[in-house]
């Protein structure tokens, strides 16, 4: 019996501890803040997900069968060792990191946990039930894990601001170290991460660029690459800028001043945060505002909500691909071909510059455009643009094109889907008539109380874009179905599954050489 005993608390508590664990994955999915967290707890229902329901009827189960110790022990044991299973088994896109942080709240986390099982075996010892009030309890906390991730996030808050304030002190003196460093700021609401990797490879050219990694376009982010990858050598830092609410900009203008800074785009993304599109417009300016009186804004005319800002206190260039009234450099002539695109760019007084380049779709022209003017504004040689251009690489996931051996293009757009951006993949999958257009979506997400109306819109646009539309999961399919249904020009042909795993099998089934895939969006484990 005290086999069983330790098999069924190994089990319970096994079981909690992976629980735990996805607990932090999702906060960190959404930033380690408690309010998005229960936004998600909300949205997702995960409090009274089946696993949780059926994990606390056999606890209750299993108290009323506490004078029967084996069959209340097998219970918890079954029920453990099944959610351990399923936990174990599960993928995601984007796994746990377990950073300093992450361990932090994790052994805040066990110790609360602990606490209370150790208060449970006391309190066993007096019917002899120990190990039943073990596993049973550790099996109860399970059922309200999110609560204790919560709590231990709360209770650290004090901790990681004494943390982050010495790392920001530290990025201060690495940065007031190196006073001839050329920083670039570059935000926007879409089209910073491409426009960055654009820019780093033109400034390359002539200079000695350090560029934020990956996604590390928050505070910390960009602390983290002062402190680790900055060199004392760098001639040039640029900072992609994000914001999930207004002064997350301002706050990384504060650390670095950047003297040049880019909004490549304001939409309508993030909506569920912002709320409404004037709050996005006012937080991207946040960059613009922040700039000396010598510094240089490069900014979006395509854009209504940036071209309609006023920027009075410092130079201000604009440009544009489509609405050239105001702006003063524009892209024109813009050609797609099976190998890219060429393009000109018209200056203020003029002249017409001649690019070709890989790369693919009208936004990536407009970000291309965005990174030329700032390399000609740090005096970088028109040729050796020109060369960086027609050799940059495509951004994985940012309509990325490829050619598979069985002679199917794939349309990579699979990062962070939004209006303006599924629109210019649509208009690129729309010019490949060897075959079969399809495209791989699950829709847009965070666009707040216009989510069903834009979501329709897209399924408009993929109704005259697409011959074949297979759309993933419930969140947006509604939505987009009948947009595609209702589209007054072209008709799709709709297949709705439930995973990506689905959608691949059945490609495979109606995938032929010459047929275009576009995969546009992939939706993070946290609207699973």
């Amino acid at each position: 019996m005290l086999i069983f005993n330790i098999i069924a608390s190994l089990l319970a508590i096994g079981c909690l501890v992976c629980e735990f664990r996805r607990d932090l994955m999702m906060l960190q999915q959404n930033s380690y803040r408690n309010e998005r967290y229960n936004r998600w707890l909300r949205a997702s229902q995960d409090t009274t997900s089946v696993m949780r329901l059926v994990s606390g009827a056999v606890a209750l189960a299993s108290m009323s069968t506490l004078s029967i110790p084996t069959v209340s022990l097998a219970f918890v044991s079954v029920t453990a060792t099944v959610n351990i299973i399923l936990l174990e088994e599960k993928k995601y896109k984007k796994p746990l990191v377990m950073t300093r942080r992450v361990w932090r709240i994790f052994i805040v986390m066990l110790l609360l946990a602990a606490i209370i099982i150790a208060t449970a075996a006391f309190w066993g010892t007096k019917s002899n039930h120990t190990g039943e009030y073990v596993s049973i309890t550790a099996l109860l906390i399970f059922c309200f894990s999110h609560i204790f991730v919560l709590i231990a996030n709360w209770l650290l808050k004090p901790v990681e601001k004494h943390i982050n304030k010495k790392y920001y002190h530290d990025a201060e003196s690495i940065l007031r170290a190196m006073p001839g460093l050329k920083i670039i700021g570059i935000t926007g609401s879409y089209g910073k991460t491409s426009t960055k990797h654009y820019l780093n490879r033109i400034l390359s050219e002539k200079y000695d660029v350090m560029m934020t990694p990956g996604s590390y376009n928050t505070t910390m982010g960009v602390i983290r690459t002062i402190r680790e990858y900055l060199k004392p050598y760098n001639d040039v830092f640029i900072v992609e800028m994000g914001a999930k609410q207004p002064g997350d900009i301002k706050e990384i203008c504060d650390l670095v001043h950047p003297s040049i800074g880019i909004v490549t785009a304001v939409g309508e993304q993030h909506l569920e945060s912002f709320k409404t599109i004037e709050n996005v417009q006012r937080t991207k300016f946040e960059l613009v505002d922040s700039l000396p009186s010598d510094g240089t804004a490069i900014i979006n005319d395509d854009f209504q909500y940036v071209a309609n800002r006023r920027v009075d206190n410092v130079e201000c260039i604009r440009y544009a691909v489509s609405k050239h009234e105001t702006a003063s450099y524009t892209a024109e002539n813009i050609l797609y071909t099976a190998n890219g695109t060429s393009f000109t760019v018209v200056t203020p007084d003029g002249e017409k510059l001649a690019f070709t380049t890989h790369l693919v779709g009208e936004c990536n022209v407009s970000n291309l455009l965005a990174a030329i003017i700032t390399a000609l504004k740090l005096d970088v040689p028109i040729e050796k643009i020109r060369y960086a251009v027609n050799n940059i690489e495509q951004v994985e996931h940012r309509l990325n094109m490829k050619r598979t051996a069985g002679g199917v293009t794939i349309i990579d757009d699979a990062f962070n889907s939004n209006p303006t951006g599924s629109k210019m993949a649509l208009d690129v999958l729309k010019m490949m008539t060897g075959g079969k257009r399809i495209i791989v979506t699950p829709g847009m997400i965070e666009l707040g109380e216009r989510q069903s109306e834009l979501n329709k819109i897209f399924g408009e646009k993929i109704a005259s874009s697409a011959d074949i539309a297979i759309i993933v999961g419930l969140y947006n399919r509604e939505s987009i179905v009948s947009g595609i249904e209702n589209a007054s020009d072209g008709h799709a042909e709709v297949h709705t599954v439930s995973s990506f795993n689905e959608a691949q099998n059945l490609l495979s089934t109606i995938l032929k050489p010459g047929d275009t895939v576009l995969y546009e969006n992939d939706l993070p484990d946290t609207f699973k």
